[in-house]
C-alpha cells in the first residue's frame, strides 16, 4: 500500500539531514545524523543514510542530495567536502542496502527542485537557483524542465572565471566567481578592507586580527549602521550581480533564487544585488527585471529537493 511519503536525504560536510515529505510539500518528519569522516567513511556514510531512511519510513520514493559532481546514473565522481570520495555509486550501494531504488543528484540541483516545486519559485517556468555558501553552486529550470546538462554536471556556477588574475580557488584555478560572491568571498573582501583599516568596527569584532574576520562580523557591523561595513556589503552585492548578469545574458530567466548560508543576511544584500544588476545588465531598458529573491527552504532545501527527485526526474 502506498504511504504517500517521499524521503529525501541531504549529505553535508558535517551532518546528514533527512526529511519525510507529504504529497502536499509538507515536511512531516525530520532526522539528523553526523556525517562520517576519516578512513572508511564511505561504507559508514551508506550505513548512516540507510539508518536515516529507515527512521523516516515507510516511504514510496527515496532521493539523496550530495555535494560534488554526480552522473545521471547516481555515481558521485568527486566531492571536495567528503573524505575519500572518487567514483562512488551512491545510488547502487544504498539501493542494495535498502532493497529500494534510489535517485541521487547534486545537492544544489536538489535545492533547485525544492524551490521550483514548493518554494520561492513555485509556478515559475524559467528560473536559476544560486547557492551562496562557503562556495557557490546552483541549478536551472528552463521552459518548465529541470536542466542537468549532458553529464549531469550543470550548475557549477561558482567556477565561472570572473577575473583570470584573481585569487586562487581550491579548484586549482584563479578568479572563480565563488572567490568573490560566496560567504568566504565576503570574508575575504572584509579582510582586505580590515588590513587597510577601512572597517575598524569589523576589526574590533575580530579582536584586532584581520585574519579572524568572518562574514557574520560584517553583517553585525552593517546592522549596527557602520558605514565601512555597508560599503563592503555593497561591493559584495556588486560581485554577486556580476555573476547573475552573466547568467542572465546567457539564459534570460524569469527569476533568480538565492539560497545557501548567506540567506540569513537577505535584508542586507538584496538591494545592493538588485541595484548592481540593473547597472550591469545588457540593455536594461529593453528587458524586464527578473525577480531576485532569497530561498524559502533554507537548510532543508537539499533534503526536500531530494525527496522530490522522482517527480522532477520526468522533466529532466
Amino acid at each position: 500500500m502506498s504511504s504517500g511519503i517521499s524521503v529525501g536525504l541531504d549529505v553535508g560536510g558535517t551532518k546528514c539531514l533527512g526529511v519525510a515529505l507529504a504529497a502536499t510539500g509538507e515536511v512531516v518528519a525530520e532526522e539528523r545524523r553526523p556525517t562520517p569522516r576519516g578512513d572508511g567513511s564511505i561504507p559508514k556514510l551508506i550505513d548512516t543514510l540507510a539508518e536515516l531512511a529507515d527512521a523516516l519510513g515507510p516511504y514510496d520514493e527515496l532521493g539523496v542530495g550530495v555535494p560534488g559532481l554526480v552522473t545521471r546514473s547516481g555515481v558521485l565522481r568527486a566531492a571536495p567536502n567528503l573524505d575519500g570520495v572518487a567514483d562512488v555509486d551512491i545510488a547502487g550501494r544504498l539501493g542494495a542496502e535498502l532493497g529500494h531504488t534510489v535517485r541521487v543528484d547534486n545537492d544544489a540541483t536538489c535545492a533547485t527542485v525544492a524551490e521550483w516545486m514548493f518554494g520561492a519559485a513555485q509556478g515559475v517556468t524559467d528560473m536559476v537557483l544560486v547557492t551562496l555558501g562557503t562556495g557557490i553552486g546552483g541549478g536551472l529550470v528552463q521552459s518548465g524542465r529541470l536542466q542537468r546538462g549532458r553529464n549531469g554536471f550543470a550548475g557549477e556556477y561558482g567556477h565561472m572565471v570572473v577575473d583570470p588574475d584573481g585569487p586562487p580557488c581550491p579548484c586549482g584555478r584563479r578568479g572563480c566567481w565563488e572567490r568573490y560572491a560566496s560567504g568566504s568571498g565576503l570574508a575575504r573582501l572584509a579582510r582586505e578592507a580590515a588590513v587597510g583599516r577601512r572597517v575598524s568596527r569589523v576589526l574590533e569584532l575580530a579582536g584586532g586580527d584581520p585574519e579572524a574576520v568572518r562574514g557574520e562580523m560584517v553583517q553585525q557591523a552593517a546592522r549596527e549602521g557602520d558605514a565601512d561595513s555597508l560599503a563592503v556589503i555593497d561591493d559584495f552585492g556588486r560581485w554577486v550581480a556580476i555573476g547573475l548578469v552573466s547568467l542572465a545574458n546567457a539564459l534570460d530567466p524569469e527569476m533568480f533564487v538565492l539560497g545557501g548560508g548567506l540567506a540569513a543576511g537577505s535584508d542586507l544584500y538584496l538591494d545592493p544585488i538588485r541595484n548592481w544588476y540593473q547597472e550591469l545588465i545588457y540593455q536594461p531598458e529593453l528587458r524586464p527585471m527578473p525577480r531576485i529573491e532569497f530561498a524559502r527552504w533554507s537548510e532543508r532545501a537539499g533534503a526536500v529537493g531530494a525527496a522530490l527527485l522522482w517527480a522532477a526526474h520526468d522533466t529532466a
